[in-house]
Order: structure tokens, then C-alpha cells, then sequence
């Protein structure tokens, strides 16, 4: 795997695999997330996804895949630590495996470029009636997440505990923020944003590196550069003295519990280690103690953001029960930080992280994500490095890890008719 500077601002990430059937592609611009602009990258590349200047609208696009033997070609919106991540992936059969000798790098990567220099235009703006179209679908999409509790709990959880920083911020805007967009100010955005900003290109299969570059340098050519929109550094901060609680009321028949921990440790991979040992695999205590063995929570969970230094709690229980999943749910967290387990549960946690971590190379979507999200963050450790780092960390360091998770925002949903 080798990653270099394409042209300006742009870099390209070439992973060579004979094992897959597909080559698999991406092109990914990165600016700071922030709630000014999150619904407008959102909007953006589901506009650019609908036309190009060739292919002016979906009928066309669809025939000109279909010619590449059924290519795909489809808009995502991501987030990585304080940045947000926006643009298109595209996978064809690999070269090798067609008789005919026909090539399909260079068309795809042809249409992804258009796809970002060459949108479907009318009047010399891009397209209204598909500006108004994907805001209406835009909107939809962010309150649907209501219909989620379990999704709609823990996006609140984090707009709490990170209200005035960037990591707070939905990757897909406020459903008022997109309604706003109109298409003057998306296109005016569009025309901003595509000359500084970052650019991420992916390539996996098995064409020549050179080629791949030759392929993505004319796909780009009509490219603009001058500026320069670098991403942001995550930032961290420590937890307040004493927690937060925040108690929201909705028709709901089961409580959703979520709890917003600062990790401070920088020892990450012994953060890793901790939180999966706590709730981050189906072997964690979170799972075997307050879910399986106390019957406290209908699921149980913790996720860990190795950048923010966010670990955050999700649980599902009864109204009655918050005191006691509380307590439970914070004593879980007391046993790692003393050593509190057996051989098998840390044997377990790594066994399920280090096998995480190797179906990444069974999947060219995966290391696309991987290799994207490293990138971004500046971190330059690859996949090989990171199993081993992860296997290398001891129990000492693990409890250390542990011991500077510090509780800072608590979000409990229950129904309206809970008793207090």
C-alpha cells in the first residue's frame, strides 16, 4: 500500500489485491465539520450524484453503468473524528477478469471525476429542481432518525456532551439547516469549497499503480486548486468534575440510558483494549454482567473514539431500573480500572479486536475506510501495525487506560408517563 500527493492538495492511496473480483474506488474531499456547513456537504454530493454534463440525469447515469457492466457509483457522507467526509465510491469488475480485454478503470474514473468537476447544470448553476428533490430527502432522512430511539439516544447524547465543539455536530446537519439551502446558496458553496479543499482518492485491485494515477489524474484534470481547506486537528478535553445529566421525555415504552465518558489516557491502545474489554465485544462485562447475568438492560454497549478520546455508553431499560443499571454500569467500569477480570476476558478482547481488525483485508469497502479515516487524522499506522500494538498492550497499562475514563454527560430517555 503506498499513499502520495496526485497534484495539489489531492492524494491518492494505491492498495494492490489480486484477491478481489471488484476494483474498488474513492474519491473523498475533507474539510472541518461544522454545523454552518455539515447540511451543505451533505446536499452537495447527493446533487452532484444525480447528473453530470454528459450524463445529465439518472436514466443516462444508469445506461452508462450498465455499459460498464453494471459499475457502481454512489455519494457518502461520513465523519471522522472533527472532520467530515464527502464524496463518492464507485466499484467495477476488475480488469483482469473480462476476456475481452476491455478496460474499465478509465471510464469510471472518467465519471467519477465529472461526477465533481462537471455536474449537471441548468442556467449555469447546478440544477434546482435537484437541489429542491435531495433537500426534501435530506431533511427526511435526518428526522427519521427519531423513529431510531436506540440511533436517536446516542446522537443526542453526543449533541450534549459535545454541545460547543465540532464532534457534537450530526454528519448530515440539522434538518433546519438543510431545509434552509436554497440552490443559489448550495452552488455558491460548491464553487468555494471544490478548488481547497482536500481531496482523497482510493484505488484497490489489481491495475499498475501508474496507471491508476494516470487514470485519476485525466478523470481530474478539469479540477480547480488555488486555496488550500486543510482538515482539522481533534481536539480533547478533560471531563468536568462532576457529571451532567440530561433527562428527555418522549412516548417510548423502554428507557434508553447513554453515558458520555472522557478517555484521557493517550496510551489509545490500551484504550482499545479497555473498552472492548467493557463493553465493546459480546464478551465485555457491559454484555455478561448487567445484561445477561443482572437482566438490567435489554442491550448493552460502549464504542470508543480513539481520536476524540470519547467513550460513550448505550443501554436499553426499564424506567425503574435506571438506579441500578446506573451502578452497575459504573462498577463494570470499576473492575477494569482494578483488574477485575480473568485471563480470558483480555485474552477474548483481543482475540475479538485483532479479528476485526484482519476481516478489514477481506473487504476493499473496509480498507478504503481504514486507510481514509488514517489519512485524515495524520496518523500514518498501518493495519499490520495496529494488530500488533494492539496484542502488545499488558494488563498494567490497560488498567491505567481505564482509570482515566472519567464520566461527563449522562442522557436518560424515558416515556412520558415514567415515574420520577
Amino acid at each position: 500500500m503506498t499513499r502520495h500527493l496526485l497534484t495539489d492538495n489531492v492524494y491518492l492511496t494505491y492498495v494492490p489485491s489480486e484477491k478481489f473480483k471488484t476494483s474498488f474506488l474513492s474519491a473523498q474531499m475533507a474539510m472541518p465539520l461544522s454545523k454552518e456547513t455539515a447540511a451543505l456537504n451533505a446536499l452537495l454530493v447527493n446533487v452532484l450524484s444525480r447528473g453530470t454534463s454528459r450524463c445529465p440525469d439518472m436514466d443516462a447515469l444508469g445506461r452508462e453503468l450498465d455499459m460498464l457492466y453494471g459499475a457502481r457509483l454512489d455519494p457518502t457522507v461520513r465523519r471522522k473524528g472533527e472532520n467530515q467526509l464527502f464524496g463518492f465510491v464507485a466499484s467495477c469488475i476488475d480488469d483482469k477478469y473480462l476476456s475481452s480485454g476491455e478496460k474499465l478503470l478509465e471510464p469510471l474514473t472518467d465519471l467519477l471525476g465529472e461526477m465533481l468537476c462537471s455536474p449537471a447544470l441548468q442556467d449555469g448553476r447546478l440544477n434546482p429542481s435537484y437541489v429542491d428533490s435531495e433537500r426534501a430527502n435530506l431533511t427526511d432522512l435526518i428526522r427519521s432518525d427519531i423513529n431510531d430511539k436506540r440511533s436517536y439516544a446516542a446522537r443526542r447524547l453526543r449533541e450534549e456532551m459535545f454541545a460547543d465543539e465540532p464532534f457534537g455536530v450530526n454528519r448530515l446537519g440539522s434538518a433546519e439547516d438543510a431545509e434552509a439551502i436554497t440552490p443559489d446558496a448550495l452552488d455558491r458553496h460548491y464553487r468555494s469549497i471544490l478548488p481547497r479543499t482536500r481531496l482523497e482518492l482510493f484505488y484497490c485491485g489489481s491495475a499498475p499503480e501508474d496507471r491508476v494515477a494516470a487514470a485519476y489524474r485525466r478523470a481530474l484534470s478539469g479540477l480547480p486548486r488555488s486555496g488550500r481547506l486543510e482538515p482539522a486537528v481533534t481536539c480533547r478535553r478533560a471531563a468536568p468534575e462532576r457529571a451532567r445529566l440530561v433527562t428527555e421525555e418522549l412516548d417510548v415504552t423502554q428507557g434508553k440510558l447513554c453515558i458520555g465518558f472522557r478517555a484521557e489516557s493517550p496510551d489509545e491502545h490500551a484504550a482499545i483494549v479497555a473498552n472492548a474489554m467493557f463493553g465493546g465485544s459480546s464478551n465485555s462485562k457491559l454484555f455478561l454482567n448487567v445484561r445477561e447475568k443482572l437482566s438490567l438492560c435489554y442491550y448493552a454497549g460502549s464504542s470508543y473514539d480513539r481520536e476524540k478520546g470519547a467513550l460513550m455508553v448505550s443501554s436499553g431499560i426499564e424506567f425503574a431500573n435506571y438506579d441500578r443499571a446506573m451502578e452497575e454500569i459504573m462498577a463494570q467500569l470499576t473492575a477494569i480500572q482494578r483488574g477485575d477480570w480473568e485471563d480470558w476476558e483480555l485474552t477474548g478482547a483481543k482475540s475479538y479486536l485483532l479479528n476485526n481488525f484482519r476481516s478489514m483485508e477481506d473487504s476493499a469497502a473496509s480498507l478504503e475506510s481504514f486507510v481514509l479515516f488514517q489519512a485524515v487524522s495524520g496518523s500514518k499506522e498501518t493495519l499490520p501495525e495496529l494488530m500488533e500494538a494492539v496484542q502488545a498492550v499488558t494488563p498494567e497499562r490497560i488498567m491505567a487506560a481505564a482509570k482515566a475514563v472519567r464520566p461527563d454527560t449522562i442522557y436518560f430517555l424515558k416515556g412520558k408517563e415514567a415515574q420520577e
